[in-house]
């Protein structure tokens, strides 16, 4: 077994793998103990990271208007396409969206080539729907996009404060450092969300903030401080500057915030009380009309407080990508030149002359939300997609995909055959996936790491920065991109810098500019800034930091069309629009379906059950879910994962329903405040399939898929009549029928008797469980009483719902368990000692088994 060390391909956690290389195309997945953000630890996710890495699904060659190409016809038509289009419409015609899968190599080629040799500012990221925000409170804050904290201050602060974050589901190997400091040092958790999370279950106060309450909440705290005598006027003195007036204008209350005074205070008297404090805040707060003033707002209170600079301090800006952090560093974005520049006309000519660059844009493009309108109206005509699925992630995604079918030239860099986005695509290009590229990543406290091929290429795919350099040299600037390998372009970058660190920036690699290709290879993971980039100075002019005034927005009237509010986010298990965890029968265990959470008084008053299905309408759009009828979930307020598209499910993709509303800094969308409306679907029949090969049904109400081993299950729904030939494989059939209770169950076994689909239909019954079922998939000689009946002749344990993904562990296996504690339900079945992301789900049902043993 050959180990290779490499990044993980998942959140910006930038989780350090040793990956034991077992076969061409099979990998033995642990953690890298000797990487400084994980020490070993992984998430699910990462864990299962090897049963992704098959070759099933993907995009192996070029295809050009649904036919095979090869390398050669392909970028000749997109060079010839891209240059036409420059010629006729002038390089703001053209786009690239880009995003954070890709490594900052290929980051580095793409922005050069746009804003130096195309010519326009129109490349952004997809990073502009997660963290833009944060970037842009960054910059008004410290001058520079630098987040201040390592996450090393997450173990040595008193106070953990988690801003609309699920810190345990979404970064769990963070979450796992900050349980353990708790457990060592006392440390306090306080989540501001305004769900009743896994995390906030878990936490020493949870603050059920309204949506869009944050900047109410944080200057109402910073408020309290100053009249406690908490703001540290030395520190103000010596290293802030606050604009007049700042103080008077404080604008906000516990109130107007949706707090109330007993919460308010509790958490005020926790942050007066410990001054080692980190705010760690995420998607929930970056995701608003108003999510740049929300990172001021945290920044203000530790830049007020002193807070920042110190072990144990400071707001800190959890990334959602594995490189998000790098395509920043590179001007991915479409509002950066590249380095941490801008586009004052001393730093265009200073980038024009490194780069040889012959039209050197002239300024900032169009942002992801205005390039999906320029595409929609006509004025972007060539739009290059890479690594990313805008037809799903962004927000009105009927109109993204209106846009997308309207572009006169859609290219796709993918590695995925079959996506949402590439189904609009002229031409599709095979590009490497985690496991074939070479590279680097930079996680979310700056930290620069490696990730190392394992495998060869697939079929004919490339890597990203090849396939632009090719185009690049077929519009004559071959020059300008001839790197022999992944560690000249990191060379080029890290010298690039230089104009960084000349300006007094944070960012500076020069000390790698030099690197040889073998030290390129064994390079090990480095943190750009140090440990903490801000104690001595900030990039500013004057070296001093900003206080930014910043006001709540008010609040809009209910329309009574939609009583509601949406709110949209992520799942444990699964990963952006599942174009790789879905392919992974253990990630899919925990949620297999998308499902709306509804307050169970909204349930009742709507008429919702529980387990039944949904239609969610916005002003946007509309979409349908099962429901899952919880008081984790504030009433009056709906929730939904980002996940599901119309290649795994038929119904449930939730960017259909936000607007294009977004914040008017940082022009990120506001996913996580949408009015609503909700109404009960009533389907005359319900189903499961599951089946060894895919099939697509139409015309249901409701279908999702979700991988099993050997195979899909597949959950339906619909009315009328049943057209069962459309969805079963030829084979020999075996079927049971009741029409008195409109039940139906039917087997399609192969020549070698192993079962190849089952069909389970009912329209007023309940329908067997699942597990078992799937399990038979494949095997030879099926049982038939045993397929019809749907369970084994011989009982086996039923283990109930998957609760740990990593282990296998079931709800009745830690019931059965009798244990007390999350750890000693650890001792007795391992779930949780793993990636812990399960940890708060095993806590939770502790404690419904203790009540329901008191009663």
């Amino acid at each position: 077994m050959r180990t290779v060390r490499t990044t993980c391909a998942y959140c910006g956690v930038g989780c350090g793998i040793a990956a034991g290389v077992t076969g061409e195309r099979s990998v033995q997945i642990k953690g890298d103990g000797a990487h400084p953000a994980n020490a070993g630890k992984l998430c699910s996710k990462g864990t299962h990271l090897g049963e992704t890495v098959s070759p099933e699904g993907r995009l192996l060659h070029p295809v050009i208007a649904g036919r095979t190409a090869g390398w050669g016809e392909a970028l000749d038509l997109v060079s010839a396409r891209l240059k036409a289009c420059i010629e006729e419409h002038g390089p703001d015609s053209v786009a690239f969206y880009v995003s954070g899968q890709l490594l900052t190599e290929d980051y580095y080629v793409a922005n050069k080539l746009m804003k130096g040799f195309i010519g326009s500012g129109n490349i952004d990221t997809n990073s502009r729907l997660c963290m833009a925000s944060a970037v842009a409170a960054h910059n008004r804050a410290f001058g520079e996009d630098v987040v201040p904290c390592s996450y090393t201050d997450l173990e040595e602060a008193d106070l953990v404060v988690l801003v609309g974050s699920n810190t345990a589901w979404c970064h769990p190997v963070l979450w796992q450092r900050i349980e353990e400091s708790r457990a060592r040092r006392g440390s306090k958790i306080v989540v501001i969300d305004p769900r009743r999370t896994e995390t906030a279950e878990q936490a020493d106060l949870h603050v059920a903030v309204a949506p869009d309450g944050d900047v109410a909440l944080f200057n109402a705290v910073l408020r309290e401080l100053k009249a406690r005598g908490l703001v540290d006027e030395a520190y103000l003195a010596q290293h802030v500057a606050a604009p007049e007036g700042f103080w008077d204008g404080l604008e906000g209350s516990a109130e107007s915030a949706g707090v109330s005074p007993e919460v308010f205070e509790q958490l005020v008297d926790l942050v007066a009380a410990h001054p080692k404090m980190v705010t760690m805040f995420s998607m929930g707060a970056n995701q608003s009309a108003q999510g740049t003033d929300k990172g001021n707002a945290i920044t203000n209170l530790h830049l007020a407080t002193g807070r920042i600079g110190l072990p144990g301090t400071g707001p800190f800006s959890i990334t959602g990508q594995p490189n998000a952090m790098g395509g920043r560093e590179v001007g991915g974005l479409a509002n950066m030149l590249a380095c941490h520049l801008g586009f004052s006309g001393e730093e265009l000519a200073e980038v024009a002359d490194f780069w040889a660059a012959e039209r050197i844009c002239t300024g900032p493009g169009l942002k992801a939300v205005e390039m999906f309108r320029a595409v929609h109206d006509g004025r972007i005509k060539f739009l290059w997609v890479m690594a990313t699925n805008p037809a799903v992630s962004l927000p009105d995604a009927g109109f993204v995909r209106e846009a997308l079918e309207r572009c006169e030239t859609l290219v796709v860099s993918e590695a995925i055959a079959d996506t949402d986005t590439g189904r609009f695509a002229e031409i599709l290009l095979p590009a490497l996936a985690w496991g074939e590229k070479d590279g680097t990543v930079t996680n979310s406290e700056r930290r620069v790491s490696r990730q190392r091929a394992l495998f060869a290429a697939p079929g004919q795919a490339k890597s990203d920065w090849k396939i632009m350099s090719e185009v690049a040299a077929r519009l004559g600037w071959g020059d300008a991109f001839a790197w022999a390998n992944s560690a000249a372009v990191f060379r080029e970058y890290a010298a690039m810098t230089a104009l960084a660190a000349k300006r007094g920036k944070v960012l500076d690699l020069t000390d790698k500019a030099g690197l040889s290709d073998e030290e390129y290879e064994d390079m090990a993971p480095f943190q750009w800034g140090g440990a903490l980039p801000l104690r001595e100075r900030y990039p500013t002019a004057d070296g001093k930091a900003r206080l930014i005034a910043v006001a709540p927005i008010a609040a809009s009237a209910v329309d009574p069309a939609f009583p509601l509010i949406l709110n949209t986010g992520r799942y444990r298990d699964q990963w952006h629009t599942m174009t790789r965890t879905g392919w992974s029968p253990t990630l899919a265990q925990h949620r297999r379906e998308p499902l709306a959470e509804v307050h169970p008084a909204d349930a009742a008053l709507y008429d919702i059950a529980d387990a039944g299905l949904v239609k969610i309408t916005t002003p946007s759009g509309t979409a349908t879910f099962r429901v899952k009828v919880t008081d984790s979930q504030r009433r009056g307020e709906v929730f939904v994962p980002m996940h599901w598209t119309d290649v795994n499910a038929g119904e449930g993709r939730a960017n259909r329903l936000p607007s294009q509303r977004v914040d008017p800094v940082s022009g990120q969308p506001g996913f996580k405040n949408s009015p609503a409306r909700i109404e009960a679907v009533l389907p005359e029949w319900r189903a499961f399939l599951v089946v060894r090969e895919l099939v697509a049904p139409e015309g249901l109400l409701w279908w999702t898929r979700s991988a099993v081993k050997g195979g899909w299950l597949m959950e339906l729904a619909g009315l009328g009549t049943v057209d069962v030939s459309a969805m079963l494989p030829a084979g020999e059939r075996i079927e049971v029928a009741d029409h008195v209770r409109g039940m139906r169950r039917i087997a399609v076994t192969g020549a070698d008797g192993s079962l190849e689909a089952a069909l389970y239909l009912t329209r007023r019954g309940v329908l067997p469980s699942r597990e078992w079922v799937a399990g038979q998939l494949g095997l030879s000689e099926a049982n038939a009483d045993e397929l019809l009946a749907a369970r084994p002749s011989v009982g086996m344990p039923d283990r109930g719902p998957v609760v740990c993904v990593c282990h296998g562990i079931g709800e009745n296996d830690i019931a059965a368990c009798g244990a007390s504690t999350v750890a000693e339900v650890g001792q007795c079945t391992r779930a949780g000692t793993n990636c812990g992301s399960c940890r708060p789900a095993i806590a939770k049902l502790l404690q419904a088994m203790q009540l329901e043993a008191a009663e």
